[in-house]
Formats: structure tokens, C-alpha cells, sequence
């Protein structure tokens, strides 16, 4: 059994994405996000000493970290489908991929947002912040410049971490520039399984505006 501790407008919608694609059965135990400040609710601490989300429970087994829950679930329910060969050169391409979203390019949008909050007193950050979020959007605009997917020729689990870091950047107007980083972003919004996993996820904020 595997049950998804999903957090409104979080990355544990991307989870239900690849749940989704997997096509395996998942429960949702839904969790709130506070008001005015959107912090988590101290009920995920009880799942997870971090408490935050995504979270899962497989067979009894908690794991966190977006990444590793994508590496882990892939490897157990499609291995041949939504990742390439171990050891194949695509292979190394998509590590780097997975992991790149949160070790690298959600940080900056992380500060910005954070930031927000400060009002003038974080105006000497803007900069470096700004030349950061430019820095990795960049980076991710050459990658995927006349291309489908960031590796091979069909979805992996770097697609499906990397939306939500091209969501998170539309969500703030930093992805305007980036005409292809949004364009498979919407390609991707357009698949029947994100589609679906919308619907039994719930409002959404990041999520397609048309």
C-alpha cells in the first residue's frame, strides 16, 4: 500500500503525478496549509520528524525528499518506462536531472519568496537572488531548447520533478522569458495523468490557468 501525505500547493502534487503515471493503486491523507502564513501543519510532524511534504508510506516504510521519493517509486514500479538503463550515459543525464530541481533551482525561488515577506529590508538580496533564478532557468531553457523531454525521447522522473520548478517560476513571473522551459511545462499540464491527478489532488495554485 502506498499512502501519499499530500500538502495543498505543495510538491506532493507532482507525487501523485508519477502515481499517476505509474498507474498503481495510492491513498491521499490530505493536509492543510495555515492561514495567512502558509506554513504546513504540525500533523505532518507526526508523519515525518521534518514535517513537510511529500512524504509517502510504502508497505509500512516513510521516506521524504521529493527526489528520492521519484528515484525510489520509479525504480520499484517502472524502471523501463520513466528512466533510462543504468548504467547508459542517458542514465547519468537523468540523475543529474532529478536531483537538479531541489539541490539547485528551488533554492533561489525559495529566497524570493521568502524575501517577499521582508519588504525593503531584503531589497540588497534582490539582485543576487534575481541572477540566481536567471542562472538555473537559463541553464534548463538551453537543455530542453527543441526537445520533448530533458532526457531520451519519452517522460522520466526528471520531467516530472522539473515541473514544478518551471511552476514555481510562472507562479512568481520569472518564466516568461523561458519560451521552451514553458512550453514543456504546458505539455507537460496537458497529460491525462497530471490531468487526473489534479482532479483527486485538489486546488492547485502552480497548477494550468486555462
Amino acid at each position: 500500500m502506498i499512502v501519499v501525505h499530500h500538502l495543498n500547493d505543495s510538491r506532493s502534487q507532482r507525487i501523485l503525478w508519477l502515481l499517476e503515471e505509474l498507474g498503481v493503486d495510492y491513498e491521499i491523507k490530505r493536509y492543510q496549509r495555515g492561514s495567512p502564513v502558509p506554513y504546513a501543519p504540525p500533523e505532518l510532524k507526526a508523519v515525518h520528524p521534518l514535517g513537510k511534504s511529500p512524504v509517502v508510506t510504502v508497505d509500512g516504510k516513510t521516506i521524504a525528499e521529493s527526489g528520492a521519493i521519484v528515484e525510489l517509486l520509479i525504480e520499484r514500479f517502472a524502471p523501463d518506462r520513466l528512466a533510462p538503463p543504468h548504467g547508459s550515459d542517458a542514465y547519468i543525464d537523468y540523475i543529474h536531472w532529478l536531483h537538479f530541481s531541489e539541490g539547485s533551482a528551488m533554492l533561489p525561488l525559495m529566497l524570493k519568496l521568502y524575501t517577499s515577506l521582508l519588504g525593503e529590508a531584503a531589497a540588497p538580496l534582490g539582485p543576487r537572488i534575481d541572477a540566481e533564478i536567471a542562472n538555473h532557468l537559463g541553464y534548463m531553457e538551453g537543455a530542453i531548447a527543441g526537445r520533448a523531454f530533458f532526457v531520451g525521447d519519452g517522460l522520466t522522473g526528471a520531467d516530472i520533478q522539473l515541473s514544478f520548478t518551471s511552476e514555481a517560476a510562472a507562479a512568481r513571473g520569472a518564466l516568461e522569458p523561458y519560451p521552451e522551459l514553458t512550453r514543456h511545462m504546458k505539455a507537460m499540464q496537458a497529460r491525462p495523468a497530471y490531468r487526473r491527478a489534479l482532479e483527486k489532488g485538489g486546488p492547485y495554485a502552480y497548477g494550468p490557468k486555462n
